[in-house]
């Protein structure tokens, strides 16, 4: 698939890019793909929530009441998870969300999600560029100048440029990542793709591996 390049302005340099058959044009595998961005979204919980058993609450352990004559419910302790305060019941415990995916199907589950936005025409090619300060007008001036004012963009760099992240990073959606950490869901996630000459060479270098 061919792909015009733009610059900043937004207008076309006269160049085009041919956009790699094995990252863009393989079969979509959505299994893949849902496995993935699972992965990604439990590798996102804290798992850092709790609750107090009853062997952990503080109070005291004396009987309430004698256990006959009362015409209520026998009861030990006020502990007891059927009283207020006391201890829960099968209560959450800190845990790891994490699990193990298989280098060749992330990888796939990657070139799924690019493909998709191949299909979808949601693949914009810039020509290699930098901002010269940190500013947020330079970034919007970008957006707009592509006419994706108002859309989520993931603009993917070949290597780290603190100028354009840091020019990017209030606006709500606009995201900028390296080639080296690209992931499946924030591909999908992404209305549109913008991806530089450098970095597209990157990504099929990566594949390629």
């Amino acid at each position: 698939m061919e792909v015009k390049v733009v610059n900043i302005s937004g207008k076309e340099t006269g160049a085009k890019v041919q956009l790699p058959e094995s990252v863009f044009g393989v079969t979509p595998s959505d299994h893949a793909i849902y496995l993935d961005v699972k992965q990604y979204l439990a590798n996102q919980r804290q798992g850092t929530h709790k609750s107090k058993q009853r062997n952990e609450i503080a109070g005291s352990t004396r009987k309430l009441y004698k256990q006959k004559g009362t015409g209520g419910a026998r009861a030990g302790s006020i502990k007891s998870p059927l009283f207020n305060g006391g201890g829960r019941v099968f209560g959450p415990q800190p845990r790891d969300y994490s699990f193990k995916l298989n280098k060749k199907l992330k990888s796939l589950a990657r070139k799924s999600a690019l493909a998709y936005k191949a299909q979808d025409n949601n693949v914009v090619v810039l020509e290699d560029f930098t901002f010269d300060s940190i500013k947020t007008k330079n970034y919007i001036n970008l957006v707009n100048a592509l006419n994706l004012a108002g859309e989520k963009t993931l603009l993917v760099l070949p290597t780290q440029n603190n100028n354009i992240y840091l020019s990017s990073r209030n606006i709500q959606k606009a995201k900028v990542i390296t080639a080296a950490d690209l992931n499946t869901y924030d591909v999908l996630n992404a209305g549109k793709l913008l991806l530089t000459a450098d970095s597209l060479k990157t990504l099929e270098e990566a594949f390629a591996k």
